[in-house]
């Protein structure tokens, strides 16, 4: 039996545990080219909740009744697709379920090549899609440049941590926006941003914005949307870039989202600014992950993980990452036997 969690009602704002529910239903026989997974690791990605409205995305609207969709890690139990074996480990955007069937036509469909010597959920956090959403944002769609004057937002958050020190590792320097305190401390003294705007604590997002960058903004990370993209907008250098990931601040709001007043700015700065979606870039992926991976390893990127236990963890998961309580990657292992960054931490000091 495979148990899973489904859509029971529609969030208003902020996503309640009534709105989800647990069922059990039959494994499917897979078919020609389908590969079954026993999943081991869910990302909890903040997207997730804009497909929880009735309303248009970028992928279709949950249904009531129907699986919540999350990438999934899980080791392969059985394959009729030439490049899976028995042990592998694959990787899809399929649900919240203990089991998954995954094909070809899976968004995110990949084989993982899992590494003796790094945890399962770095595959899952830096080493997987949210590292990778961050390094293809920023080298691609963001053309980022030695030099530049890099705004993060969400600089505390699954791609905002990974994507800020990236920019620092690439020479240029990076300001990250929060929502703590403690998040600021965070990200300048743990991740090496060279400084942080607490935007629920100023009084001017503006004025502070225009303090860490008297000349303007080369590139904005853009994960938020809402205010602080308005206000970033007149803020920009002359042919600016802001690669758009994210508009987390509209998510819990979708049918009545912030109104932009600066976006005459895009052409008075000539502002060159691009949704994109990291799957798209598929040739740049074996870069990003052996990138990730080996800054991981050498300590120059620290990964930072929140890892909540269990199948019946993963509503009240993704309640906290929507209420903004979270910090880094927010995760779901199936069971305390998958290995997190926190036992790779341990082991590698004993």
């Amino acid at each position: 039996m495979n148990r899973r969690i489904v859509l029971d009602s529609r969030p208003t704002g902020v996503p309640s545990p009534d709105n989800f529910r647990i069922e059990e239903v039959r494994l499917p026989e897979i078919g020609e080219g389908q590969v079954l997974l026993e999943n081991r690791v869910f990302a909890i990605d903040p997207a997730v909740r804009g497909m929880l409205d009735d309303v248009k995305s970028y992928l279709p609207p949950v249904q009531i009744g129907a699986l919540i969709p999350t990438m999934v890690l899980g080791r392969v139990v059985q394959s009729r697709h030439p490049d899976f074996r028995e042990g592998d480990y694959g990787r899809a955007f399929i649900g919240w379920e203990t089991h998954s069937v995954i094909s070809p036509g899976s968004v995110g469909f990949e084989n993982v090549q899992v590494a003796d010597d790094l945890p399962l959920t770095a595959y899952m956090g830096a080493c997987g899609w949210s590292g990778i959403t961050a390094y293809v944002g920023l080298k691609r769609y963001g053309e980022m440049r030695e030099g530049d004057e890099v705004l993060m937002s969400a600089a505390a958050g699954a791609v905002g941590s990974v994507g800020g020190q990236i920019a620092r590792l690439s020479g240029c320097r990076v300001v990250g926006t929060v929502g703590s305190d403690a998040k600021a401390r965070h990200i300048t003294e743990d991740l090496g941003m060279h400084g942080a705007i607490n935007y629920r604590d100023c009084e001017d997002l503006d004025a502070e914005i225009a303090r860490h960058f008297p000349d303007g903004i080369d590139l904005y990370f853009d994960n938020v949307g809402g205010v602080t993209l308005d206000t970033v907008l007149p803020r920009m250098k002359g042919f600016g870039r802001i690669p758009v990931c994210g508009m987390i601040a509209n998510y819990n709001h979708q049918t009545d989202p912030y109104r932009l007043k600066n976006m005459w700015q895009v052409l008075v700065n000539r502002i060159t600014m691009r949704g994109f979606l990291a799957y798209e870039a598929a040739d740049m992926l074996h870069e990003a992950e052996d990138a990730l991976a080996n800054w991981v390893r050498s300590g120059q990127l620290i990964a930072t993980e929140n890892v909540a236990t269990g199948l019946e963890a993963t509503p009240d998961a993704f309640i906290r990452l929507m209420s903004g309580e979270t910090t880094g990657k927010t995760l779901v292992r199936l069971d305390d036997a998958v290995s997190t960054l926190a036992d790779w931490k341990v082991a590698a000091h004993v």
